[in-house]
Order: C-alpha cells, then structure tokens, then sequence
C-alpha cells in the first residue's frame, strides 16, 4: 500500500511531467493542479511543501536556458573548484561522501563473505531501498516496484552475501541527505562494487556542485578521460547509489535532462529540487 508521502510525491512528478511537456506555454497554477486532479490552493501548498518553491518558480529551474546557464557556470568553475573546493551546501558531496572500492576477491565473488543489511526508507523522490557492509553503503535504489522486488534486485548484484533486515548507522548517514540542515551532515562511507574506471567517475561525480549540471563529455574530460563520453556514460548508468552519487546531474549537451535509471521525470524532480535548496 502507497504511503502518504508516495501518493504525494507520484502526484509532484505527474505535475513536474505536464510542466516539462507544456513548459513554452507557460501553464498556470490552475492547469497544473487540474492535471493532477487537486484544487489550486491544495497543489500549491502540496508544492511549496516538498519544493520549498512555488510551482511557478520550479519552473524556471527545469527551462533549458536554466541548465545551460548552469552548465556555462560549471565549465568556468571546474578548474578552480577541484584545486581548491567551494564551501558551502552548493559544494556538498566532496565534502562528506567518501568512497571504498571493494576488493578483487568481493568484486568477483559475489560478495561472498560480505555481511549486508538492508532496509526501505522514504524520500522526497519516492521509496529507497539502502543496504550497507561494515565499511559502508553499498546499494541504494529506488524501490518503485515494491520491496520484495528491490530485495531480488540488491540479491542479484552480491548473490553470495548473507543477508539481514536492520537499520545501521550507515545506512542512517546516507538518509541525513534528505534532511533540510545539511551544515550538520555526518560523514557518509560507501563501499562500492565497480571497476577503477567505474570508481573514477563516480568519484569525480562528486565534485559536481549541489543544484549543479554537467555534460557527458565535461564529465568524461573532469574524470582524466577526454574523448570517452560513451564509456563514461555507461559508468554513471551503472551508478549503484542513487543520490548521493549525483549522476542525475548529468544532462545532455544540449541542456535537456536525458535519460534516467529511475525515469526521466525523478530526475527533473531531483535537479530542480536541488535547484531550490541551494538558491
């Protein structure tokens, strides 16, 4: 059964689809919450609740001169922000998130020997499944197809784990990020089944700013491999931490979103969720 905040956050993205698809004709708050099936004054409380931004505003953050000017922004920021860092919520990620490869024997074994516990959480972008090791989260993914299903999905990726349902402290880190005072984030450790290349990505995925976009080929050329825009793509498709890995900050050239593992219209939801937190 759908809990209250699913219901609610399926209506946001349903909204935030029909904006996405009539956004040069500039529909108003009636059209929007008739889409829907609310009264105004509902949808736009419903809104500003979970945005913190009017629907209106929302927007102007997914408009393709938004991202493009986002995109600009983060080309003539790169290079200063990887020597040095940005403080502040808009440079988020590389301040707290830190990566642990696993190693060769658990990366081909299945995660034989591996301790995993798992548990389902919600957030503003729909339920989580979020499972982690001793030495931090593994999996992260959203669970749209019920629990049962997400549980087979993790079980496939680390077949000889042992398996146990209970909330750690790990896993409770990783949730913080859905919190509203990200001054007061606890490091989050992840440990992470991918190959150097994969981890390379992800790793420098992380220093792509909080409510910030990047290119697959700026990406690609952040991350030592210029040229490889298809190989890194295929990286950030790969992602096994939805969110806090940001690879819903990957957008096309051409300042549209793309495609997303969990639906193109999560990942406006997310970008201009972060959009609004940080403006």
């Amino acid at each position: 059964m759908e809990t209250q905040q699913q219901i609610d956050f399926n209506r946001i993205a349903s909204a935030i689809a029909f904006l996405r698809q009539h956004f040069k004709d500039q529909p108003d708050l009636e059209a929007a919450a008739g889409h829907v099936h609310l009264s105004p004054f509902h949808f736009q409380r419903m809104f500003q609740d979970w945005a913190g931004v009017s629907p209106k505003q929302f927007l102007q953050y997914l408009s393709l001169d938004h991202a493009k000017g986002r995109l600009i922004q983060g080309d003539t920021l790169s290079d200063a922000a990887f020597e040095t860092g940005l403080s502040g919520t808009s440079r988020l990620h590389d301040l707290f998130v830190k990566i642990e490869g696993m190693t060769p024997g658990e990366f081909r074994n299945g995660g034989a020997g591996l301790q995993i516990n798992y548990s389902f959480a919600e957030s503003p972008f729909g339920p989580l499944i979020v499972a982690s090791t001793e030495k931090g989260v593994c999996h992260m993914a959203f669970a749209d197809a019920g629990e049962a299903e997400a549980l087979r999905d993790l079980q496939e990726k680390f077949p000889r784990a042992v398996y146990r349902q209970f909330v750690d402290v790990n896993q409770q880190n990783a949730l913080f990020i859905f919190g509203q005072d990200w001054k007061k984030l606890p490091e989050i450790k992840l440990h992470l089944k991918g190959s150097p290349f994969q981890v390379r990505v992800w790793e420098t995925l992380l220093n792509v700013p909080m409510g910030g976009l990047v290119t697959y080929s700026g990406l690609a050329e952040q991350a030592g491999h210029a040229g490889a825009s298809r190989a890194v793509g295929t990286a950030v498709a790969a992602n096994p931490v939805a969110f806090l890995i940001p690879c819903h900050r990957v957008i096309r050239a051409s300042g549209d979103v793309g495609q997303y593992h969990w639906g193109s219209n999560r990942k406006s939801a997310m970008i201009g969720w972060e959009a609004a937190k940080v403006s």
